[in-house]
């Protein structure tokens, strides 16, 4: 397998994506706002060593998202130290999962595993989401494990079924109820397309329900009563609020954790078309080429299974790129039905496209965006941490991060003139520390960004 591998031109490109991606875990700042607060929220877990409840600061439970990825940044932090590595490396090891499930069930399937893996490798939400620290890669997983288990289990291999309902436990445990909606989405659709009016009768008898559904509730149930236990309230936020409201009121205001995005309905599928290039692009011009046929049994599972996150967020407003991404596996799938050998050397040079964009992105993203996104460069001016950080008016997640939790916030200048001896000051850029009406202090500009400045303010050094 491994000789296949490195004799193949897709191969090759496969093994740079993730190399690729693998070297630049390291090589940046976790950026505001999403990378920044999780990986906060995994440092706190690992500092208070409340692996239960993840926490959007000290004492404050986040219910907007399950845990699995806290444990996943947190576990690896843990263990390899407090690091942007250690915090990313575990969301780059679900992808490879994910691609090591993919290839073998193209395989499983009688297409080519190493061009499953290649597109998917290759697609820019995928190598995006594959390394940082989000939810979504987890989601991901647990799609890819219940729409595989599925498939299998519909083929006749009835103990394959529990591993879709593992599947749906990951899922639970990463981004909640909504990983059974998509499932429903693609599963649903295709029995129907297979089986007409006698569908349910087919899934009865091909899958465990019963058996497999208590297996789901034993992996993720306890979960969910412990920490409506822990903190009650979170069931009623979470499933109403996160999971309905978010989605059917724009710019839903219940938000305890952020503001809603609040996007025209219909977006998602611009979303998928930008987020999964090149191949977005490829599959359309494939399709016309050579899959203008009856399709197979698999090419409408693999299409139901892609367009299930878009016919979900097709009329909702608070919706992100990301949302597309579970049904990503599925587009590599398709590709991989339709390609044939000869066709190897073109795809080769298309995935090409991706390794060769991450580079660039990622010197990019060191060398310019990082310091415009995080506070991380920004706090590295302060000589050490003897004196208390304030940020005015607003606090960076990166600024909570990378002060190790020391950041506090002042709401206005009134708070801070409050605050006596020495201390760090970060103000939005354009504010003069002149003019916050502070007395008897004297303030001196460490360094600048272009949102933020760190100033550092005595109170022994009187104004002139």
């Amino acid at each position: 397998m491994i000789a296949r591998v490195i004799r193949s031109p897709l191969g090759w490109v496969l093994l740079l994506a993730l190399a690729v991606r693998l070297i630049s875990l390291g090589v940046y700042p976790l950026m505001d706002t999403t990378e920044a607060r999780y990986g906060n929220m995994a440092r706190l877990m690992v500092e208070t060593g409340n692996w239960l409840t993840p926490q959007f600061d000290l004492g404050v439970p986040f219910w907007g998202k399950p845990p699995l990825h806290t444990w996943m940044s947190a576990g690896s932090a843990a263990t390899l130290g407090m690091s942007e590595f250690a915090l990313r490396l575990p969301h780059w090891l679900a992808g490879v999962a994910v691609l090591a499930l993919m290839a073998l069930f193209a395989r499983r399937q009688g297409l080519s595993g190493l061009v499953c893996a290649m597109v998917l490798a290759t697609c820019v939400i995928f190598a995006i989401a594959a390394g940082a620290v989000m939810t979504d890669i987890a989601l991901t997983l647990g799609m890819t494990l219940a729409m595989v288990g599925f498939y299998l289990g519909w083929q006749g291999r009835y103990r394959a079924g529990y591993l879709g309902f593992v599947g749906l436990a990951v899922g639970l445990l990463a981004k909640g109820p909504l990983v059974i909606v998509l499932v429903g989405l693609a599963v649903v659709p295709f029995l129907i397309w297979q089986h007409r009016l006698s569908f349910l009768k087919v899934l009865w008898q091909r899958f465990p329900l019963v058996g497999g559904t208590a297996a789901m509730l034993v992996v993720a149930a306890p979960w969910y009563l412990a920490a409506e236990q822990a903190t009650p309230g979170f069931l009623n936020y979470f499933l109403v609020g996160e999971h309905f409201l978010r989605f059917v009121e724009s710019g839903w205001q219940g938000d305890l954790y952020g503001s809603a995005h609040d996007q025209p309905r219909g977006t998602i599928w611009v979303f998928w078309l930008m987020s999964a290039l090149p191949w977005s692009l490829v599959l359309p011009g494939l399709w016309w080429c050579k899959g203008r046929r009856t399709l197979t049994p698999l090419q409408v599972f693999a299409l139901c299974w892609m367009v299930s996150p878009m016919v979900l967020f097709t009329f909702a407003g608070n919706i992100l790129p990301a949302y597309v991404l579970p049904g990503v596996p599925a587009l590599a799938l398709l590709v991989a039905s339709m390609a044939e050998e000869k066709d190897q050397r073109w795809l080769s040079a298309t995935g090409m496209v991706l390794p060769l964009l991450l580079t660039a992105a990622t010197l990019v993203l060191h060398f310019k965006v990082g310091e415009e996104r995080s506070d991380k460069a920004l706090l590295a001016q302060a000589p050490g941490w003897n004196q208390p950080l304030y940020y005015l008016g607003k606090r960076t997640f990166s600024g909570q991060y990378y002060s190790g939790g020391r950041a506090e916030l002042v709401a206005d200048a009134d708070e801070l003139a409050f605050k006596s001896g020495d201390y760090f000051l970060v103000l939005p850029s354009g504010r003069n520390w002149r003019d916050l009406g502070l007395e008897n202090r004297h303030c001196v500009q460490l360094a600048s960004a272009r949102k933020r400045s760190l100033l550092e303010c005595r109170a022994d050094v009187a104004l002139d």
